[in-house]
């Protein structure tokens, strides 16, 4: 049934894995992947009320490590430590005549960092984004909720930017047994052809999940509990 379905589509198109893509702070390269090494990149979409950023607070989670910003045309790069050493968050800063008369500008600010061997975590890192108008006047604006944090009218936070950590691969199929419980299997497997769970099945591509939806006997796989074992073909 996998083979029937994946040699009729095409391959499935990237989707956006973290949930947060309207949000002035995210997380623009796409899923982390267990225990390796990578650039992470953080997007700022937009300035605030008109005036450009001026400078953004990345604050790091407790478990990721071996931290090391990249030094960036949009400003001074700085890190606050713990008692410890260990890097707790990492700023960007403008320098004041480089400025913006507008919000104009997109930027990107880089992370080189050790992702967890968590796959299937999601990690959040909270934010803070501070824009400077031209009468020298500054706003901040945090992106810091949380998928568990209530909603309250009329508050200024924004979602935090987060890191969906999926499992090493290889191109074709891949054999996963789940850690823990996935509740929102699209949020996670975005950019995957076709996810297969005994008879239940999910794919990114419309026209896959049609042919899912038709087959007999196959479900919609729509979320996945902890020690599942699935097949991901990518």
């Amino acid at each position: 049934m996998r083979k029937l379905i994946v040699s009729l589509l095409p391959l499935a198109t990237i989707a956006a894995l973290t949930g947060v893509a309207r949000a002035h702070v995210s997380i623009a390269s796409g899923p982390g992947f267990a225990n390796t090494t990578q650039e992470i990149t953080f997007g700022v979409g937009h300035g605030c009320a008109g005036s450009d950023t001026y400078k953004v607070r990345v604050e790091i989670p407790t478990d990721v490590l071996s931290v090391r910003p990249m030094r960036s045309d949009f400003g001074k790069v700085s890190v606050e430590k713990d008692a410890a050493g260990t890097i707790t968050a990492v700023s960007w800063q403008k320098a004041d005549a480089d400025v913006l008369d507008a919000d104009l500008a997109y930027y990107k600010l880089v992370i080189r960092l050790k992702v967890p061997n968590k796959p299937f975590a999601t990690y959040f890192f909270k934010s803070q984004q501070t824009c400077r108008a031209m009468d020298g006047t500054t706003s901040t604006v945090g992106w810091t909720m949380l998928p568990t944090d209530p909603v309250v009218d009329g508050g200024a936070d924004e979602p935090a930017p987060a890191l969906v950590v999926l499992p090493a691969r290889r191109p074709g199929w891949n054999r996963f047994t789940v850690a823990q419980a996935v509740t929102d299997v699209a949020a996670i497997f975005g950019d995957a052809q076709i996810v297969w769970k005994g008879t239940a099945a999910y794919s990114a591509n419309p026209a896959t999940a049609e042919l899912i939806g038709a087959t007999p006997g196959v479900t919609a796989l729509t979320a996945l509990a902890a020690n599942d074992e699935i097949w991901v073909k990518y």
